[in-house]
């Protein structure tokens, strides 16, 4: 390690890190309300000496481009995007989003949702894992850069994006503004490991007929719930097939690399009423450089099938409808650049080999590599599992790794001004 890269590493301040994660986990900044905690990045960027660009997302605009998908109406939304360097280098980005799901129910949570609590290690909050930590991290491996007075000789670029939960406009909205660059790293949580793939997740409803009937006379109507059971059946075959069939090394430690996962069920407005319609929802796992289309093909004929062999949905056959949030998969080579000054970087930091491997959850990384021609990898602190559930956290000492190896990547990969 350098002189330079140890002076930037000693910069970095961690009891800082921890108050502005804080106040970036008070923002509650659900899915449509994330403009607060964008201004409020926005000014810290800039009091940072970072040239930063802060626009209005023009959602009717961005709604015409095939990689569009959303699940909330805004009425608002600001991209924000941070640079700093010479850009006589190799240019990179780290991008996080700001948006968080609700908290859910209080009475589940031990710590306040939207305020950050230390204990045993590990910082509590909604946001605190997915991912305001990493972007934190990020934020943080730029000041320790400028705080030691280094000066990169490519551009670094910070990315706050909104709406990366319901389909990740935000994303989208800084690739069409022309944001790229030679690689990207998105600091979502991935238990330090260096993810250069991800699975793709598609968001469907299902809505299943039924006939009404008085609950006393119920054999005279056609009950939906009824009809749901052999649907979800197959589903659940369909997807056992799918995951055995699957072959990705990236992937093997998964049990289910590829899940369909039920979310929501809805049926029926009176206890002694038989439903006149079934409604669910939930996500399709897709794998990597799988076709979108002939996946919901597959997809839809095991639901057509199912009708197929019952007389009532027959003749009134259930409706798929792809909505919301559709995520394509993405990778790039285990050899490019970023994957191995990543891993190099880690290996600095923790004495310790990385580990690769593709994560199964749907991301931007998809689009920064399918629509932004931007090489980009996921690694970040913490594990997935602790996100959207009650006392979500993160480990501080993930934290440190990551805002450490990320301050390392960046003087590495855009070079520095000795």
């Amino acid at each position: 390690m350098s002189t330079v890269e140890e002076r930037v590493l000693a910069a970095i301040n961690m009891a800082e890190l921890l108050a502005f994660l804080g106040q970036m986990v008070a923002f509650p900044s659900l899915g449509g309300n994330e403009s607060p905690i964008q201004r409020f990045l926005a000014d810290y960027l800039q009091s940072l000496g970072m040239e930063v660009d802060v626009w209005e997302l023009d959602f009717a605009a961005l709604s015409q481009h095939p990689a569009f998908s959303t699940e909330i109406d805004r009425v608002e939304g600001l991209g924000v995007v941070a640079m700093m360097g010479s850009g006589e280098g190799k240019s990179l980005i780290f991008n996080g989003h700001v948006d968080v799901v609700p908290e859910g129910e209080l009475a589940n949570w031990h710590y306040p949702p939207f305020q950050t609590t230390v204990a045993g290690g590990k910082v509590y909050g909604r946001g605190a894992l997915d991912m305001k930590g990493g972007l934190a991290c990020a934020i943080f491996a730029a000041k320790a850069i400028r705080d030691a007075a280094v000066t990169l000789k490519g551009k670094l670029l910070i990315e706050t994006v909104i709406g990366e939960e319901d389909g990740g406009v935000g994303a989208l909205a800084a690739v069409v503004r022309g944001y790229k660059a030679d690689a990207a790293v998105i600091m979502e949580p991935t238990e330090l490991m260096i993810a250069p793939a991800q699975a793709g997740a598609l968001n469907f409803r299902i809505t299943i007929p039924g006939l009404a009937a008085h609950g006393a006379v119920r054999d005279e109507g056609v009950n939906p719930i009824e009809k749901f059971i052999p649907i979800y059946q197959a589903l659940m075959s369909f997807e056992a097939s799918r995951n055995q069939q699957s072959d990705n090394p990236l992937f093997a430690a998964y049990k289910l690399p590829y899940p369909i996962c039920v979310g929501t069920l809805q049926a029926g407005v009176w206890a002694s009423t038989v439903a006149e319609s079934l409604t669910f929802e939930g996500r399709f796992g897709i794998a990597v450089g799988e076709d979108i289309p002939a996946a919901r093909q597959a997809f839809e004929k095991v639901v057509a099938d199912v009708a197929q062999s019952d007389d009532w949905l027959r003749q009134n056959p259930p409706t798929v409808d792809w909505w919301g949030g559709q995520f394509e998969s993405a990778s790039i080579p285990a050899d490019h650049p970023i994957v191995t000054t990543v891993g190099a970087a880690f290996t600095e930091i923790t004495r310790s080999q990385p580990t690769y491997r593709g994560m199964p959850y749907g991301a931007d990384m998809r689009l920064l590599v399918n629509n932004g021609n931007t090489p980009t990898l996921m690694f970040g602190p913490g594990n997935v599992r602790k996100a959207h559930q009650p006392d979500e956290f993160v480990p501080v000492d993930d934290l440190r790794v990551v805002v450490q190896t990320l301050a390392l990547t960046a003087l590495r990969f855009c070079g520095y001004e000795e």
